[in-house]
């Protein structure tokens, strides 16, 4: 979900009840555009991020401190001569709006009890933090804006403060079934849209749940709704609301593929197959969300270089893949040239000199064929020329068979490589991949990459504990899944791998004990979600016993053989918490 007034009120509602009378203890501007408070209750301490950011603007509670600069901003100290060691009288948030009021009292030099307004507009672009005093009237704001940046609404000192026009919006919680009727069945839009344009602190995600929850498709004009299902869909919106309303909030951020897709502050329902994972707090969510979302670019980043070796080399090697297996259609006709040779040797005798052709039995299928022949040639010397053609094109093929397994190895290291990338998480899982990369000469090593840091990397498997209480283990690259399946696992371990595609190895310690069936569908569930298909709906895997593997002689590392095992299909995912 957007950082919408739905959120705000969530928020808000956290924020008040944590921060009430409380004290501001500490003020920093950590960036052009962000306070960091500490605050202090008679129930602890909290700090307080506020971020307005055009970009990403937003505000949660965090236990992680942020370094502020050695000179304070001019907003900072400004702050800091008011409010510092003033009390939270109130944090507020008015309508839906994505605004919070925080009402602050303080003592001034005449040591006479005063109150301010910290505002913190949470709108994109136009996000700001301005602070005003009780009078409405503007003091200073992190950002100003004047009437050449915008001439809706100037932010400068002296000013009085206003909430921008929100157009003819209503408030959510005051609508009713017949209002929110009203208001978006005479819409020509479709009916997602009539909702969030219709009412005050509704984004668009929001209001795609909330047709999702009715049944209702939200591309469908909102005037082409029957009678029963505008009402349903009205139904569906004030219940809604009356939890938000009500202070009824469920926390929760949905991954994609172990990416941060979205997060809610209702329970969703509209990511069906997505993993959701709940929290206690929006504080909580927002800040693990936002984390997830910069370690993802900075993954991202970091791992370009890696991707673009592997991706180049896939390509190079694909390209001689498809050479080489039309260079082996190619000798698919050195049997005939050995045929004609034999032939020509058995029947030769017949053939007159300076004959162009030659008709013979073949005796290997009892039909007649026509040999060609250079007429300037003998008999035998035509059957010494097929002889040849038929040893070079047989040693060609001997070789091209040869070069094609190397190349088709070479491509399932490679793409076992780039499915390593996708799911690394940390930038010690990206150390390790280039270890092996550099090990395997996909790229040129170079000073400190001749030394072996593997078994210095920080960098370990996933560990799950199953609900049965058996640990599972997960590699995060070949190396570890060599490590995990030739090294750690016992025999009568169990291993799971996706079918025919690269991923990774899931080791299940038994202990010598049976695996009750929920445990193997936890484990098969965790290789499917940790391979090339996780995106599927459906993976089949693969389950032996550790003891019924091999190792592929002269083979990359983590690549196995095995006769004789088990197969389910299951749907990606990963229910257990990591360890």
């Amino acid at each position: 979900m957007a950082f919408d007034g739905i959120t705000i009120h969530a928020l808000t509602y956290e924020l008040k009840t944590k921060l009430t009378g409380g004290r501001i203890n500490k003020i920093a501007q950590t960036e052009k555009d962000e306070l960091f408070l500490t605050i202090k209750t008679s129930h602890g301490q909290y700090r307080l991020l506020i971020c307005a950011n055009p970009s990403l603007p937003l505000v949660y509670l965090t236990d992680t401190g942020k370094q502020a600069p050695l000179t304070a901003p001019g907003f900072c100290m400004l702050l800091r001569k008011h409010i510092s060691n003033g009390r939270i009288a109130d944090i507020s948030q008015p309508g839906l709006e994505r605004i919070i009021d925080f009402r602050i009292e303080h003592l001034n030099e005449m040591g006479d009890l005063c109150t301010k307004h910290l505002m913190v507009e949470l709108m994109g672009k136009h996000s700001n933090i301005i602070f005003v005093d009780d009078d409405n009237r503007i003091i200073d704001s992190i950002k100003r804006i004047n009437a050449g940046i915008s001439s809706v609404r100037e932010v400068l000192p002296g000013y009085d403060y206003f909430i921008p026009n929100t157009g003819n919006k209503t408030e959510p919680f005051a609508a009713d079934r017949e209002l929110f009727v009203k208001k978006t069945s005479v819409l020509p839009c479709p009916v997602s849209k009539a909702i969030y344009t219709s009412f005050t602190g509704i984004s668009p995600q929001f209001a795609e749940e909330i047709c999702y929850r009715a049944g209702i498709d939200s591309s469908v004009p909102a005037g082409a709704l029957s009678e029963a299902e505008i009402l349903h869909l009205a139904e569906t919106f004030v219940n809604t609301i009356d939890d938000i309303k009500n202070n009824r909030f469920s926390c929760n951020i949905i991954y994609d593929n172990m990416l941060p897709k979205e997060f809610m502050v209702v329970k969703p329902y509209m990511y069906p197959g997505m993993t959701v994972v709940s929290f206690d707090s929006p504080s909580e969510m927002l800040e693990k969300y936002y984390a997830d979302r910069n370690l993802m670019a900075r993954m991202h980043q970091r791992s370009a270089d890696l991707r673009q070796v592997v991706n180049t080399a896939l390509e190079r090697n694909y390209k001689k893949y498809e050479l080489q297996l039309k260079q082996l259609k190619d000798t698919e006709k050195r049997d005939k040239y050995r045929i004609y040779g034999e032939l020509l040797n058995t029947y030769g005798y017949n053939i007159p000199e300076g004959a162009e052709s030659f008709e013979a039995l073949n005796y290997y299928d009892n039909r007649m064929i026509t040999i060609p022949l250079d007429k300037n040639l003998t008999a035998r010397e035509n059957s010494s020329t097929y002889f040849a053609r038929y040893n070079k094109l047989k040693r060609t093929y001997e070789a091209l068979s040869s070069l094609i397994n190397e190349t088709k190895s070479e491509i399932r290291h490679l793409e076992s490589i780039a499915t390593s990338i996708d799911i690394a998480s940390s930038y010690d899982d990206l150390l390790q991949i280039k270890e092996e990369l550099v090990r395997y000469g996909f790229i040129k090593a170079h000073g400190n990459d001749r030394r072996n840091r593997f078994d210095h990397s920080k960098s370990k498997p996933w560990h799950y504990i199953s609900s049965d209480g058996f640990d599972i283990y997960a590699g995060k690259n070949n190396i570890q899944n060599e490590e995990l399946t030739f090294k750690f696992a016992s025999a009568n371990d169990w291993w799971f791998h996706a079918k025919e595609m690269p991923g990774s190895h899931v080791i299940v310690k038994s202990d010598g004990k049976p695996l009750p069936d929920r445990t193997f569908e936890e484990a098969a569930a965790i290789a499917a979600y940790y391979s090339k298909g996780r995106s599927q709906e459906k993976v089949e895997i693969d389950y032996v016993q550790r003891k019924h593997l091999r190792k592929v002689a002269g083979g990359a590392p983590g690549f196995v053989i095995y006769h004789t095992n088990y197969s389910m299909n299951i749907t990606p995912s990963v229910s257990l918490k990591e360890i």
